[in-house]
């Protein structure tokens, strides 16, 4: 038997679980239990530095849920990736002391280097009919974004601080956002981006996958869904016109329209525009570059990368023993 583990994301808008074994058949990972909570960890940490009280205790609040359903399947091993607000926050370590109490493990403030490889390896394991050159992931979290590219493994990235939380607390403060606030976020995105093309081959890129909160939420707007279905947006193949039509259509929006389409989540409402924006302008960007015409969607990511690693871990050590 595969032994049972959990991997926990704790990024700059939400936190989630998976637990998780392998199929002794197929060597696929088969989830045990996928949870999400929108918690807003990262609130005021772009202005501040600090992690408000009250966002620490929702995460903690949450944890100890987590702890419930770790402690029921009996895991053998768990990995706490801490990501983009986690690295930034003064007062991390109160968090940190929190998370130990309860789960019994030291979260690890991971880089945005290596967010970006567990995020690509997630996304691109899971997806069938992507070409056989270099695939560019996208992960657009509350707090930064991570760009990645290679074919089976990741062979160059980087973090970004630009995420839908960050941009929304700097720039997006009108309901729904002004043209000039746009154009200042804009700006922001922009200047990162002109970094990651110099770093990265984005040009080599054969296809392009987006992955996280914000890409599916679009995604799930484009395709009309009225409930949110990830057997449908996972895997979904749209095009570029159409997914940057999504997101500009979102962006102008107040957040009362958005809550009435009724398939954005509660607590992503007030960010997805910030998180629209940063998506459409990398699928315009990369789209010229790389001559794309099409974006994938990938329900998996980071989290997936983690588990998957907990899982060779576990199983590395059980065979030498």
């Amino acid at each position: 038997m595969s032994p049972t583990v959990a991997a926990i994301d704790c990024g700059t808008n939400s936190i989630r679980l998976l637990i998780a074994r392998r199929d002794p058949d197929t060597g696929a990972m088969v989830d045990l239990e996928r949870e999400l909570e929108m918690v807003r960890l990262g609130y005021g940490v772009d202005r501040t530095g600090r992690f408000d009280p009250a966002a620490i205790e929702r995460t903690l609040d949450a944890a100890r849920r987590y702890a419930e359903l770790i402690a029921r399947h009996g895991v053998t091993e768990l990995r706490f990736a801490a990501t983009s607000a986690t690295r930034d926050a003064a007062n991390r370590d109160e968090f940190i002391a929190g998370i130990q109490q309860i789960l019994g493990v030291t979260p690890e403030v991971i880089s945005g280097e290596e967010e970006a490889a567990l995020s690509f390896r997630g996304a691109v394991s899971t997806l069938d009919g992507l070409p056989a050159g270099p695939r560019l992931v996208a992960d657009i979290g509350g707090g930064s974004t991570e760009l990645v590219i290679g074919t089976e493994e990741p062979t160059a990235r980087i973090s970004m601080d630009i995420g839908s939380v960050r941009l929304t607390e700097r720039h997006l403060h009108s309901d729904p956002p002004t043209a000039e606030e746009i154009a200042e976020a804009t700006a922001d995105i922009d200047a990162m981006l002109e970094e990651a093309f110099a770093r990265l081959p984005i040009p080599e890129a054969e296809a392009m996958i987006g992955v996280a909160g914000t890409v599916t939420t679009v995604t799930a707007v484009a395709e009309g869904l009225t409930a949110y279905r990830p057997d449908v947006t996972h895997g979904a193949d749209l095009s570029l016109a159409h997914a940057i039509g999504t997101c500009e259509r979102l962006l102008a929006m107040s957040r009362e329209e958005r809550a009435a389409l009724g398939i954005i989540h509660p607590g992503r409402i007030d960010v997805i525009g910030a998180g629209a924006l940063i998506w459409a302008t990398i699928l315009r960007r990369v789209g010229e570059a790389a001559g794309i015409d099409r974006a994938r969607t990938s329900e998996h990511d980071i989290l997936d990368g983690l588990a998957l690693d907990v899982l060779d871990r576990a199983e590395a050590r059980a065979d030498r023993d």
